[in-house]
C-alpha cells in the first residue's frame, strides 16, 4: 500500500538496521554507516529519527530491540507526516473546470485519498474563471469519482469525506487581487499548521507565466514549500520552450517547477529500469552487440474528435514523439545511474539525449488520415473536422529513425511511430535482437530469418504485459520450429488494479520526489533534436501522405523501416500478443 506522511520518532542509538522488503535487498548497516548505494539495495542512514522508504512508500520504524518493518496508519485515509509538528498540504487545481481536471486530476486525488496516501491534513481547491460554488464544484467532481480500488468498502462514505475537503475559488488567471483572495481562503483552512502548497496548472501554456507570477507573489507558502506542476506542451520549439522556462524562472526556482509527462508515471515505463538493472539476464544484452533495432510504437484507433483545433497547432510530432516517446527512449537507452536519486536518473537521461543526432527530413515520414468507409460506416478524415482548416497539412502520423552516437548504441536504429485513426490502440517498446550466428536451424525456418530472431516486447498500454519471443521445437518426430511467447501479463499475475499515471505523479510531487519529472536541461536537449525537423516541415510545407482511417498508416513508414533493414514488429501474422 502506498503511504505518505509522518512517523513516530524513534531513538536509534548504536543499532543495526536490517530489513527485507519485496523488491529490495537491504543489507546490515553498522553504527553511523550507510548501506551500499547500489541500485535496488535501499540505503539505510542511522540517525536520531526514523525515515520512511520513499519509493516503496512503506514507513519503517527500527529500534535496537526490534527490527520489524511496520506500517502506522493514523486517522482516516492518511498518515501523519514526519515534520515534527503538524502540517497541511493544499492542492490547488488551476483550470478546475477543464476536461483534464475533471477526468484525470480530481479522480487521481480521490484515488490517493482512498488508498490512504494523502497527508492527514489536506485540502483540495479548484480555481478557474467560471463562477461556481463549493457545492457546484463537488457535484461536478462527484460525476467522475469511482471506488475502483476496493469495492467492498463503503464507496459513498469515502466520496463524501473527500468532497468535504474540496472547495472552489473563482478568479482571473492574471489577477494578483484574485490570487490574494485565494490566499486568504487557503489560510482559513490551513490554520496554524505549517502550510505546504501544490499548484497544478491545468491550463493552456500561453497563461502559464501569468499564473506563475500571481501564484508566486500572492499565494506562496510563507513557511512551508510551494510547488507548481506544469502540463505539456512545453513550447513549440527550442526558442519558445526556452522563453517559457525563462518566464517561469522569473518567479519560481527550478526546484519548484514540476514538468509533468504522464507517460513517465505509467507502470510499465517506471518498471523499465527495474527490468533492466535488477535482472542479470537483460543488462549484458542491452547494447549494439546483441540488439539490432528498437521500436517505440504509439497508435490510437480514433481521430482528433473534439480536439481538432488544439491538435492542428501542434501535430503528432510535438504532441507525442518529442515528449512521450522520447522520454521512454531516454529511459530505455540510458547508462546505469549512480543511484535512484532524481538527479542521478535525470543526468543519465540528459546524456542520452545529448548523444542523439538531430532529425532531418530524410529520417522522417509524415501522414494524415483521410475519410474511409468500413462496414457501411463512413469515418471522417482529419480535415473533415470543422475546427481544422480544410487545407491543413498538420501530420496526424509520423515515423522517424533516430540514432544515438555513443559506444553502447552506435549504428543501432531507434524507430519511432506515432499516429491517430490507425487500426489499433497500443503503446509498446519492441526490442529486436540479432540473428543467431551460423543459422544452424535455417532450413527449419525457411528463408524468413526475421521470424527466427528473438524479440522483447514491453506493452505499456492497453493490457500491460512483458513478453519475450523465443524459438522452440514443435513436439513430434520431425524437426519443426515454432515461435512462442514467454509472457508476463499483468492482469493474470497481479490482482491489484494498476494505478493511473496521474496518481503516481501527484503523489511524487507532494512528496518532493522529482525522478519522474522533466528538468529544464532535459527539455532543452529534447527540443534540440526535433526543432530543425519541425522548421523544415513547416518552411517547405511538406505535404503529408494520406492514409485511410483505420488502416496501418502510410506506406512510406514501411519504406523508412526497410531503408534501415528493419521490419515493424507490430505487423506479424501472429495476433495473440500484438
Amino acid at each position: 500500500m502506498a503511504m505518505a506522511g509522518a512517523l513516530a520518532r524513534s531513538s536509534i542509538n548504536g543499532a543495526l538496521c536490517a530489513a527485507h522488503l519485496a523488491q529490495y535487498d537491504v543489507r546490515m548497516c553498522s553504527d553511523s554507516l550507510r548501506c551500499s548505494t547500489k541500485l535496488f539495495q535501499l540505503p539505510c542512514l542511522l540517525s536520531s529519527r526514523c525515515k520512511w522508504l520513499t519509493r516503496q512508500r512503506i514507513p519503517i520504524i527500527v529500534s535496537a530491540e526490534n527490527t520489524m518493518v511496520s506500517e502506522q496508519k493514523i486517522g482516516d485515509g492518511a498518515l501523519e507526516n514526519d515534520s515534527g509538528g503538524e502540517s497541511t498540504v493544499t492542492i490547488t487545481v488551476v483550470g478546475a473546470s477543464g476536461d483534464l481536471a475533471k477526468k484525470k486530476i480530481f479522480p487521481a486525488l480521490f484515488a490517493l485519498f482512498y488508498e490512504g496516501c494523502l497527508p492527514k491534513h489536506f485540502t483540495v481547491y479548484g480555481y478557474a474563471r467560471s463562477k461556481m460554488t463549493n457545492e457546484e464544484l463537488r457535484t461536478m467532481i462527484s460525476r467522475t469519482l469511482t471506488c475502483r480500488i476496493d469495492q467492498r468498502e463503503n464507496c459513498g462514505d469515502k466520496i463524501e469525506k473527500f468532497l468535504q475537503r474540496c472547495f472552489y475559488q473563482s478568479g482571473q488567471y492574471n489577477s494578483e487581487e484574485d490570487f490574494s483572495r485565494l490566499d486568504k481562503a487557503l489560510k482559513e483552512h490551513e490554520g496554524i499548521r505549517l502550510a505546504n502548497r501544490l499548484f497544478y496548472l491545468s491550463i493552456p501554456p500561453d497563461i502559464f507565466i501569468e499564473v506563475a507570477r500571481c501564484a508566486s507573489l500572492r499565494t506562496s507558502s510563507s513557511k512551508g514549500w510551494t510547488r507548481v506542476i506544469v502540463e505539456k506542451p512545453f513550447g513549440r520549439d527550442s526558442e519558445s520552450s526556452a522563453e517559457l522556462t525563462r518566464g517561469l524562472k522569473n518567479y519560481l526556482t527550478e526546484e519548484q517547477i514540476y514538468r509533468i509527462d504522464h507517460y513517465l508515471g505509467k507502470e510499465l515505463v517506471e518498471n523499465m529500469s527495474v527490468l533492466r538493472f535488477s535482472n542479470l539476464v537483460f543488462e549484458p544484452l542491452w547494447s549494439r552487440q546483441y540488439i539490432r533495432n528498437v521500436q517505440l510504437i504509439f497508435s490510437e484507433d480514433f481521430g482528433t474528435e473534439g480536439r481538432g483545433g488544439y491538435f492542428d497547432n501542434y501535430g503528432i510530432i510535438r504532441d507525442i514523439m518529442q515528449n512521450h516517446l522520447l522520454q521512454i527512449l531516454a529511459l530505455f537507452a540510458m547508462e546505469p545511474p549512480v543511484s535512484l536519486d532524481a538527479e542521478d536518473m535525470r543526468n543519465e537521461k540528459v546524456k542520452v539525449l545529448r548523444s542523439m543526432r538531430p532529425l532531418k527530413l530524410e529520417d522522417v515520414v509524415v501522414g494524415q488520415y483521410k475519410s474511409h468507409y468500413k462496414g457501411g460506416i463512413k469515418y471522417p478524415g482529419y480535415t473533415d473536422d470543422k475546427t481544422v482548416p480544410r487545407n491543413s497539412i498538420t501530420p496526424t502520423f509520423a515515423a522517424a529513425a533516430l540514432f544515438i552516437d555513443n559506444a553502447r548504441w552506435d549504428g543501432i536504429p531507434f524507430l519511432m511511430k506515432a499516429g491517430k485513426a490507425l487500426h489499433s490502440r497500443r503503446t509498446e517498446i519492441r526490442v529486436q535482437f540479432r540473428h543467431v550466428p551460423g543459422h544452424l536451424f535455417k532450413r527449419s525456418f525457411g528463408m524468413d530469418l526475421d521470424h527466427a530472431t528473438n524479440e522483447l516486447v514491453i506493452r505499456v498500454q492497453p493490457d500491460e504485459a512483458i513478453y519475450l519471443k523465443i524459438n522452440n521445437k514443435v513436439p513430434g518426430l520431425g524437426m519443426r520450429l515454432d515461435r512462442s511467447n514467454l509472457n508476463l501479463l499483468y492482469s493474470d499475475r497481479y490482482s491489484r488494479e494498476i494505478p493511473d499515471a496521474y496518481e503516481r505523479l501527484l503523489l511524487d510531487a507532494i512528496e518532493g520526489e522529482r525522478r519522474l519529472f522533466i528538468r529544464s536541461d532535459e527539455l532543452d536537449a529534447a527540443w534540440s533534436l526535433f526543432t530543425p525537423l519541425l522548421k523544415d516541415l513547416e518552411e517547405k510545407k511538406v505535404a503529408p501522405e494520406l492514409y485511410p482511417y483505420g488502416s496501418r498508416g502510410p506506406v512510406g513508414a514501411y519504406y523508412l523501416a526497410a531503408k534501415h533493414n528493419v521490419r515493424w514488429g507490430d505487423l506479424g501474422a501472429e495476433t495473440q500478443n500484438t
